[in-house]
């Protein structure tokens, strides 16, 4: 049995902890305002409207709270839910397809159906493993490089709020990590709100925001979408989010089924989609808020984070109508700003994954590249060639071990 089924001598498993419930809320927070800019942009990149992102974020809020809850509770373990944000800069790295929103949320449905398959038949969450991890680290990469570049961009046609955004970020992170985003995001937030184009004196936008409606999107399914969004984006969310959700979960000895987590999250994200809610998964980042001894001393009591967190997403979502207007009003270069300063951690990452192993470097790097280039051929984006070029390079320059040169 693993300590994350022992319950130690003292304290009990069935008591409330405060402790819990403070890094729930806290996870909930940093989940969300660190990366709610990037699910916004990568949304309308694919043509949604206001009305569909206010949508969209209403519903993956219910989404990702509703499964936390639900898995954390019938499970007793710390399982996070988020939102898939490499995804979301998948999305914004691809830009519109044929058919328009109303296709990428064809794909939406589609990766959920393909998330709740890898539940349903094992080998196809074991295919998705086996993808080499630096050609999979390279895509994450050459999809985050344009975000990440932004931030450094915006100086030049934002100069004041730039600078004013990348110093929080900076400052704050010097001092507290886990708050630089947030920070940074609240000082932009605070530009945006300000902004005559589209802050506060918009006043009858942002106070018809402050009730947030659902919206039905008649999902269209074409190759298009499918092959150049669906496909990509549920590798990404497979092997970003679920995948390293699973490790980090595995650091503190919990080992969940898988089959009920891919399930719940898939079936949740197919719902969803047809309001336009972007895809739900294990949680990576926070999910170590929720599962480490800063949680609570006691493992058995830890999964009360876990729920907590849902319920922080869930009132969240009340909040989606005044956040979408805020930030859709505002000039697109200071959101991809605050999107990249978001994912400048996860490009770290991913690139160190991709160059890490020498023998594999160049196709990792071809991988990234393609992928960075934005390269778009028969309709299908730069993601799945980067894949596909990348693992030729792969398959190219691979050997048995037993023909590997002697070191």
């Amino acid at each position: 049995m693993s300590s994350s089924d022992t319950v130690p001598a003292t304290g009990l498993s069935t008591g409330l902890s405060l402790r819990a419930v403070g890094a729930g809320l806290l996870a909930a927070l940093v989940g969300y305002a660190s990366s709610v800019a990037v699910v916004i942009h990568g949304l309308t990149a694919v043509g949604a409207s206001t009305e569909q992102v206010v949508s969209g974020l209403v519903l993956v809020g219910f989404a990702m709270g509703v499964t936390a809850m639900g898995l954390s509770l019938h499970r007793r373990k710390p399982i996070s839910i988020a939102w898939t944000t490499p995804g979301m800069a998948l999305l914004a790295a691809t830009g519109a397809v044929e058919g328009g929103f109303a296709a990428a949320v064809g794909a939406f449905v589609v990766t959920g159906v393909l998330i709740v398959l890898a539940g349903l038949w094992s080998p196809l969450g074991r295919w998705i493993a086996a993808i080499p991890k630096p050609l999979a680290n390279g895509m994450l990469a050459g999809i985050l490089l344009k975000l990440c570049l932004a931030p450094f961009l915006a100086v030049s046609q934002a100069p004041g709020v730039a600078l004013l955004v990348l110093a929080t970020w900076a400052v704050v992170g010097r001092v507290a990590r886990l708050y630089a985003v947030p920070a940074a995001v609240a000082v932009a937030l605070g530009a945006m709100a300000l902004d005559s184009s589209g802050g506060l004196a918009g006043g009858a936008a942002l106070s018809g925001a402050l009730w947030p409606g659902v919206t039905f999107v008649q999902p269209v399914f074409t190759w298009e979408a499918m092959v150049g969004i669906a496909l990509p984006l549920f590798v990404v969310t497979m092997a970003s989010q679920n995948i390293p959700g699973l490790a980090v979960l595995a650091t503190y000895n919990y080992a969940p089924p898988t089959r009920p987590i891919f399930l719940a999250t898939g079936a949740a994200s197919a719902l969803t989609a047809l309001g336009g809610a972007p895809t739900v998964n294990l949680a990576a980042i926070t999910a170590a808020l929720c599962a480490s001894p800063d949680a609570d001393p006691n493992p058995a009591r830890r999964w009360q984070a876990a729920f907590v967190s849902g319920i922080g997403y869930i009132l969240f979502a009340g909040l989606a109508g005044v956040t979408a207007v805020m930030v859709t009003r505002s000039p697109p270069i200071l959101i991809e700003a605050v999107a990249g300063l978001a994912l400048v951690g996860a490009f770290g990452s991913a690139l160190m994954g991709a160059v890490q192993v020498e023998a594999n470097r160049t196709a990792a790097l071809v991988t990234l590249l393609v992928t960075a280039s934005g390269l778009s051929f028969a309709g299908v984006g730069s993601a799945f060639w980067g894949l596909l070029l990348g693992g030729a390079v792969h398959l190219l320059h691979w050997r048995p071990a037993a023909l590997q040169p002697a070191k």
